[in-house]
């Protein structure tokens, strides 16, 4: 999962998620309805290379995965205690950037699921 639009099919493909440029066409949000909002889950700002993707993530994991790999850094533009960016040039395998994807999901809509394993 490297390309923009694989990573962009896996996120729509999550409940009720939808695709917004509320920052202006250069950047990808997508939100998913929590209540009477909406919401971010992930960023992908548009025609980067390698592709940046932003995801919310539990504060412990977050810190643990900047630490363990050198392609997850603090959110870009984003509180960074709770979003990491990663650049996905392939130090994540598919599995592990699709369980980051949901894991940033549950914790927006408040579903239960549970902390990703990353197993590297």
């Amino acid at each position: 999962m490297k390309s923009h639009k694989e990573v962009e099919e896996f996120i729509l493909s999550m409940p009720n998620a939808k695709l917004d440029y509320p920052f202006g066409e250069d950047v990808a949000v997508y939100k998913v309805p929590v209540s009477k909002e909406e919401k971010m889950f992930a960023l992908m700002p548009e025609k980067t290379t390698p592709v940046r993707l932003s995801l919310k993530c539990d504060p412990k994991l977050a810190a643990l995965l900047r630490e363990k790999y050198e392609s997850v850094l603090e959110g870009y533009h984003l509180n960074k205690k709770h979003w990491n960016t990663v650049l996905l040039t392939g130090q994540l395998e598919d599995q592990e950037i699709k369980d980051l994807i949901v894991h940033s999901y549950n914790l927006v809509t408040g579903l239960p699921g549970h902390v990703p394993e990353i197993t590297r």
